[in-house]
Parts: structure tokens; C-alpha cells; sequence
């Protein structure tokens, strides 16, 4: 698979180490040519590009920045990724773990409008360091990796994406659910930086019976 990744931090390292591992043809690019560079030469992608270059390379796109700049990226790609697979990473999260977009609608609702693109929101439930186990699988199992999309074959292309990263795709809903997992991603965010482990507030699922 062609795997175009927008980005050049933590997040676009970690998941594109993975799919250069998995065999598939990854390019980089971001804002900074440079950084572009270094990032594809450190996790042995193919190559690095402009945004626009990127935007249209892959059959699947990482959008991988602060989502403070993410509708402003896909509208600098210039149209290129519209009607292409978007996979959206990013979380509108801002200082005491709240949503930025809170009253509209959901960060990936606003990328998508702005790009054209069939966007699947995945991958931001966890920060890079989770992204960084090779697999990404705990003692009880693989890491599940809820998608929100509304097209089916997107949806599909993402969770080959998963399996490839040793995750376990779990389908959320469409792209209207997005906003509730950005809102979950927040307070999750807020339980781990107080250090508290969200599984425990949580019964097993034999107790919900």
C-alpha cells in the first residue's frame, strides 16, 4: 500500500516506522522540508515531499499535526486529498483537557469539510510512546483501535493499518461519533497526566450481562 504521512513529529515517527516494517511504500512530508527529510530517512521511508505531493501519493493519508494547524494543512494540500483515505490522528484538546471545538462540530467533522476527503478517525486514544511497542499488544492482548468513518472501504484501508501496527481494529461508528471519542481521548488525557489508570472504573464486560 501507498502511505502518504502529513507531519513530521512524535505521532507521524511512530506509525510510519510500522508501515515501513509491514512493507509498505511511505513518504513524508510537512511543512518543513528538512524535518521531512530527516523524519523519512530515520524510519526508512521512501521519500519526503511537499504537502501537496504527499497529500496525493498514498492510498491512504496520515494527517499527523497539532490539530491547532490540521485544517489548515489539508487546505494548503491544495485539493489533493479529496475523495482520498484520511486517516486523522490529531486531538482538539486544549490546557485543562478540554475540547477546543466544544459547541461545534468535532475536529474530524471540520478536517473533513475542509479536504474533501473520506476521513477515519483512529490512532488518537494514545499518545506516540504506545505507538512505539512493536506490536502494539499487552498482556491481555492487542491494543484496540476505535474507528469512527463512513465509508466502508475507507474504513477497511485503516484497519489493515491497525493489524499492521499489532493493533485490534474496533469499528465506533461513523465519522458523526468522532467528536464523542475526541471528548473521551480529553478526559482520558486528564485521568492519566493526575496518574490514575482508567481500566479501573470500568466493569468487565461479563458484569454489564
Amino acid at each position: 500500500m501507498r502511505i502518504g504521512i502529513l507531519g513530521n513529529g512524535n505521532m507521524a515517527g511512530a506509525l510510519g516506522a510500522h508501515w515501513v516494517r509491514a512493507g509498505h511504500r511511505v513518504r513524508v512530508g510537512g511543512r518543513s522540508p528538512e524535518l521531512a527529510a530527516e523524519l523519512a530517512r530515520r524510519i526508512g521511508a521512501e521519500s519526503s515531499g511537499h504537502l501537496n505531493e504527499i497529500a496525493g501519493f498514498g492510498d491512504a493519508t496520515l494527517l499527523a499535526v497539532p490539530y491547532g494547524s490540521a485544517v489548515e494543512v489539508v487546505r494548503e494540500t491544495g485539493g489533493a486529498l479529496a475523495g482520498r483515505v484520511l486517516i486523522d490522528c490529531t486531538n482538539p484538546v486544549g490546557p485543562g483537557f478540554v475540547l477546543t471545538t466544544a459547541g461545534g462540530p468535532s475536529g474530524a467533522r471540520r478536517i473533513a469539510d475542509a479536504s474533501g476527503a473520506r476521513v477515519v478517525k483512529a490512532f488518537n486514544l494514545c499518545a506516540d510512546s504506545v505507538w512505539r511497542h512493536t506490536p502494539v499488544a499487552f498482556a491481555d492482548g492487542p491494543l484496540a483501535v476505535p474507528l469512527c468513518g463512513d465509508d466502508e472501504a475507507a474504513l477497511e484501508t485503516v484497519r489493515t493499518l491497525v493489524r499492521d501496527v499489532g493493533g485490534a481494529p474496533l469499528d465506533a461508528g461513523g465519522l458523526d461519533r468522532a467528536g464523542l471519542l475526541e471528548a473521551t481521548t480529553a478526559f482520558l488525557i486528564g485521568l492519566w497526566v493526575g496518574g490514575h489508570d482508567p481500566r479501573t472504573m470500568l466493569p468487565p464486560t461479563h458484569a454489564m450481562a
